[in-house]
């Protein structure tokens, strides 16, 4: 059981998270689920809940929804810019949060991860972050520079406020250092798959598939794979063997090559339908080859 979900359970029930509901059901139907990522406020404010408020109808299974920050470290020249482009439109962690907080009005089943980086979340205040991120209905955290030598800075108080605290394993995660980063983690683990910023080169398969055979020989956390995947025949590829494929730097790319915001909308939810319907086929050859 999760970090998140031990403390967030009574002594007699157990409150099921939104993400942990999310994979048993998607485990059940023998497929991945499809993880997008976008920035909030990007490109501006009200095209942002239009790509957002739109994606469960295009096939988007778990959200990770970007907090846009001025330096950006682990992330391609895609997601940089669209940090900015937010940032210098005005979106703060205020905004990101009341974009969760509308979502919410909507919709209460799809999850919602925050990714970024620990800065904003520090100067916002840590508790208030957290108890403001629970109201709006978040579900859970990837912050990429918070590693697990400083969980108490976040992901234990995280976990308190029964927010699931996702963590990142790369393909230079030795066997020395994985029990540490998993040690605390909940939700899902999140693979990184090529060493580098997000947007880089595609994934080798059959490499990926090893790693992660191997990542599930130390835990029993959902494993979803990111970084690089581009295309619906990515995204297949790796659904077969993974819990989650997470596509991010494609879909913002649909924005930045936009004309109009009703052009980006459109391209996104496009190529989100494309990847839904790939992620859910994936596994169809297995089944049939199986029977």
């Amino acid at each position: 059981m999760s970090a998140a979900q031990n403390n967030a359970m009574s002594d007699t029930t157990h409150k099921v998270s939104r993400l942990e509901g999310c994979f048993a059901k998607l485990k059940q139907a023998n497929r991945p689920a499809l993880v997008s990522y976008l920035t909030a406020g990007d490109p501006d404010a009200d095209t942002s809940r239009r790509l957002l408020h739109g994606l469960p109808a295009a096939g988007v299974d778990v959200i990770e929804l970007g907090m846009p920050f001025s330096d950006p470290m682990a992330d391609g020249p895609a997601i940089q810019k669209a940090a900015l482009r937010a940032l210098n439109n005005g979106q703060t962690q205020v905004k990101t949060l009341e974009m969760v907080r509308r979502f919410r009005e909507e919709n209460s089943t799809t999850p919602i991860v925050l990714m970024g980086y620990y800065n904003p979340i520090y100067c916002y205040g840590v508790e208030r972050f957290l108890a403001d991120a629970v109201r709006a209905g978040v579900d859970g955290l990837i912050v990429v520079d918070l590693p697990p030598e400083h969980d108490d800075e976040l992901c234990q108080p995280a976990a308190k406020h029964g927010i699931d605290f996702i963590r990142l394993a790369t393909p230079t995660t030795d066997a020395k250092r994985l029990p540490n980063v998993l040690a605390n983690a909940s939700g899902f683990i999140y693979y990184v798959s090529v060493a580098g910023v997000t947007g880089g080169s595609a994934p080798t398969p059959e490499r990926l598939e090893r790693a992660v055979a191997d990542l599930r020989e130390h835990t029993e956390l959902p494993i979803a794979v990111g970084f690089g995947i581009r295309t619906p025949a990515q995204a297949a590829a790796i659904g077969r063997y993974s819990d989650a494929v997470v596509v991010g730097s494609a879909l913002v790319d649909c924005i930045e090559h936009a004309n109009t915001p009703d052009e980006a909308v459109q391209r996104v939810h496009d190529l989100v339908s494309e990847l839904a319907a790939s992620t859910r086929a994936c596994r169809m050859v297995n089944e049939l080859l199986s029977d």
